[in-house]
């Protein structure tokens, strides 16, 4: 019986289910902490309070890290045996976190969760690709992408739950069975994707090439770049939030559902962008979100300032849904347009950017989320400053490159 269903031929909605639980690995794996970080850095003796948000900033490290690697692994060795290698990361990672007894333990088990989270995550859209292509392609890609934003809507709420009934390490615990779950279901029920014959040779000269391509290329770099310094404002959101809300706004439990609002609007940016980037075109999209987010950022300093960086709550979260809203416009065409010019390098330039991208946002939503003064400011001023900067180098990657019909 149990082999029969394994020799049945995987469906699409299977498939789909398999690479939306791949693809929010990294999300369940971040968001789920936030309401756990004040118990551990309270049991491992942490005497600076913003310290404990480097939890989530080196899981973003790892994934930097990871990026890179895997993807022209998967490239040599397929795709599965790079996601085994993933998830085996992974679970020695939330292992270690779950036995740490020092906060510097605690957070090299994050680092390597982060690098094994790298792997189904940069992975997913190549099983995607592998499979399917065209209009069949972009329909997998909305159900995930659905599943994906859904995810931290509802992480921070199973975190708090455990924490009802379990101390924080039992977080670590649930990481590993779902990770178990994970890996046993995608070996039994998913085929291997890249055939043989598509497969191209690892090594550190094709990883040298492909990233000396993208930093030459005005396009791809200045894209790039605005990616990882958006994301740096969203890691600073990230790395804030579990203060802002249950310390300075004394939210407690309600935490998760305030949090959840939040990400809806990223979520439901995401969902409309898929249309109204048929009307506007990409780059109209990403100088108006741009635009949008430095005038809100400058609107909530000035109230902020006003009210000794202690402003309404209504208040507070209009800015954030809104502003965070222009950011879920961002995350995709960004990337997208760094991908652009790079057709010829699409598996590795994907790893490439996301790898770079990641690795500039981590050490500005670590200053960011460590300028926390108990007080919104330095929040506000790193989004303002972080999307100005992204405005001007947008404008220089596109006064040097072309203009792509579909992309304008």
């Amino acid at each position: 019986m149990i082999a029969r269903v394994i020799k049945r031929e995987l469906s699409f909605q299977e498939f789909v289910v398999i690479c939306s639980l791949l693809m929010s690995l990294t999300a369940l794996s971040t968001d789920t902490m936030l309401p756990a970080l004040p118990q551990m850095g309270s049991d491992l003796g942490l005497q600076d309070v913003n310290n404990r948000q480097l939890v989530v900033s080196m899981l973003f490290l790892g994934l930097a890290l990871g990026q890179m690697f895997f993807g022209p692994l998967s490239d040599w060795s397929g795709r599965k045996p790079a996601i085994y290698a993933g998830f085996a990361l992974y679970i020695a990672g939330a292992v270690i976190c779950g036995l740490a007894v020092s906060f510097p333990m605690l957070l090299g088990g994050r680092l390597l969760q982060g690098i094994g989270a790298s792997s189904p995550r940069a992975l997913t859209l190549a099983l995607v690709r592998d499979r399917y292509e065209g209009r069949t392609m972009a329909r997998v890609m909305s159900f995930v992408m659905t599943v994906f934003i859904m995810v931290p809507m509802v992480a921070p709420t199973l975190g708090q739950g455990i924490l009802l009934f379990a101390g924080w390490r039992a977080i670590f615990a649930g990481f590993v069975t779902i990770a178990l779950i994970g890996m046993i279901w995608f070996a039994a029920r998913m085929p291997e994707t890249l055939a043989p014959a598509n497969r191209a040779p690892f090594s550190l000269r094709r990883i040298y090439s492909a990233t000396l391509e993208i930093l030459h290329n005005r396009i791809a770099l200045g894209y790039t770049i605005s990616a990882g310094l958006v994301g740096g404002a969203f890691l600073g959101y990230l790395n804030s939030a579990q203060q802002i809300y249950q310390e300075q706004y004394a939210l407690g439990d309600s935490f998760p559902l305030v949090f959840a609002l939040v990400a809806f609007s990223i979520g439901l940016a995401s969902f409309m962008n898929s249309r109204l980037v048929m009307r506007y075109g990409m780059r109209l999209l990403v100088n108006r979100a741009l635009g949008v987010i430095v005038l809100l950022a400058l609107v909530g300093i000035s109230v902020a300032l006003f009210t000794g960086g202690h402003p309404p709550f209504w208040f507070l979260i209009a800015y954030l849904i809104t502003s965070f809203f222009g950011v879920g416009i961002l995350f995709g065409n960004q990337n997208a347009l760094a991908m652009e010019p790079l057709g010829r390098l699409a598996g590795i330039g994907a790893a490439i950017v996301g790898s770079l991208s990641t690795l500039l946002q981590v050490p500005l939503g670590t200053v960011i989320g460590q300028s926390y003064n108990d007080t919104v400011l330095p929040l506000m001023v790193g989004i303002a400053l972080l999307a100005g900067l992204s405005i001007l180098v947008v404008n220089w990657a596109e006064a040097g490159g072309s203009q792509p019909a579909e992309a304008i």
